[in-house]
């Protein structure tokens, strides 16, 4: 009896340690982004040594895809399927592009690091292409659904978090007015 306590409760404190060492990465990246956060940086915020980082972690790539795994556990991107329903097209277009634009909303700080560094970082473009590229591209191909190639290349302008940055946070335009920008552009109306 007194092992399996102490089997479990040395399980939880492992458990405990690693959403610990996880979360002040995914902290990291998103303040001075996975580029810049060191091995080092990781073990201090999350007080443990970096033996026991290693222990959890034997690379930055399992970090990295730790990271990314709870980012979009606790906030899943949102799903394209849900929009296939959708007869209209503007309709269509709106929810995906709300929805969208509501988790780059709730990720911001995030993302903008995280993408950023994907520019010019190997790992980071790695993760970034493996858990954001099956989803962006199931999100071009349910809204594009119809459109010509000039307007597929206006969605894939409406779907860049760095287009949702503009629009919202440094033109000023509330989320609902930027989905309207973009569904009017998207379907070539000015």
């Amino acid at each position: 009896m007194t092992r399996t306590y102490t089997l479990r409760r040395r399980a939880e404190q492992q458990a405990q340690t690693r959403l610990r060492i996880v979360e002040a990465a995914v902290a990291l990246h998103g303040s001075v982004g996975p580029a810049l956060t060191t091995l080092s940086m990781v073990a201090e915020r999350a007080g443990v040594q970096r033996h026991t980082l290693y222990a959890h972690f034997p690379d930055e790539r399992s970090l990295y895809l730790a990271c990314s795994g709870l980012t979009l556990e606790r906030d899943p991107l949102p799903e394209a399927a849900s929009w296939r329903t959708i007869e209209d097209r503007r309709e269509r277009l709106r929810a995906g592009l709300l929805a969208v634009y509501g988790w780059y909303e709730r990720n911001h700080a995030l993302a903008a690091c995280v993408l950023r560094d994907a520019e010019h970082h190997a790992l980071t473009r790695e993760i970034v292409e493996q858990r954001l590229g099956p989803p962006m591209a199931a999100w071009q191909e349910v809204l594009g659904t119809r459109l010509g190639a000039r307007q597929r290349a206006v969605l894939k302008l409406a779907l860049s978090f760095f287009s949702w940055r503009t629009l919202v946070c440094e033109s000023g335009l509330k989320p609902a007015a930027a989905v309207d920008v973009m569904v009017r552009a998207v379907c070539g109306e000015t």
